[in-house]
């Protein structure tokens, strides 16, 4: 039988996994794998460095691999030679294609995660990170390959969000965030980019 994992429970798999792993020189079915590590257009894949080498994990059991971790070589910081992680690609349903990628920093902290939602092969949001912690989510609602709504983030918490709800390119609603609810909502009425409408949330008493 062939399971499934949720988002959670599959990127908690990767971080333990270490025992059942091929390792081999090659990239998931459909893969680019020349370039210098550019994002392919509109699509949740990405071509393979030249310095990478990729891992392959079957966390499911299916004989087929939903983890792709890329590492280049490195000196620690006593000097020794080691693979660092820069990036990773997984298989969230199983289907035998990436939907979601992540990029890593020297330290092996997250720095960048894109993600494709509907499971189309083209990324819907991208997750900016600093210092591994979320500080920027970029979501298209509108699947016009351009982001339409952001998610700004202080020390792990939603303070702010943003939407061009028409999709011609600017904020026209926003939604400022305390103590994980929405505090005051501005909308623009005319498109001229200003608020000219806020309605405030009675229920903060903040």
């Amino acid at each position: 039988m062939t399971s499934r994992f949720s988002l959670p429970g599959l990127i908690i798999a990767v971080t333990l996994a270490g025992c059942a792993t091929t390792d081999a020189n090659k990239k998931p079915d459909g893969a680019d794998t020349t370039g210098d590590g550019q994002t392919l257009s509109e699509g949740i894949r990405t071509k393979m460095a030249g310095n990478e080498r990729v891992t392959e994990y079957d966390l499911n059991g299916d004989k087929k691999p939903d983890v792709w971790t890329y590492t280049v070589s490195a000196k620690n910081a006593e000097g020794k030679d080691v693979e660092r992680v820069v990036r990773k690609e997984l298989d969230l349903n199983g289907d035998g294609k990436v939907d979601m990628s992540r990029v890593y920093d020297e330290k092996e902290q997250v720095v960048k995660e894109s993600l494709d939602l509907d499971f189309d092969g083209k990324v819907d949001q991208v997750n900016y990170y600093e210092k591994g912690v979320i500080v920027r989510k970029e979501r298209d609602l509108s699947s016009a390959g351009k982001p339409s709504m952001w998610l700004f983030y202080e020390k792990g918490k939603l303070v702010r969000k943003e939407r061009d709800t028409n999709n011609d390119g600017k904020v026209d609603y926003w939604e400022y965030w305390e103590n994980d609810q929405v505090d005051r909502i501005g909308e623009d009425i005319d498109g001229d980019g200003n608020v000219d409408r806020w309605k405030k949330n009675s229920n903060n008493d903040s």
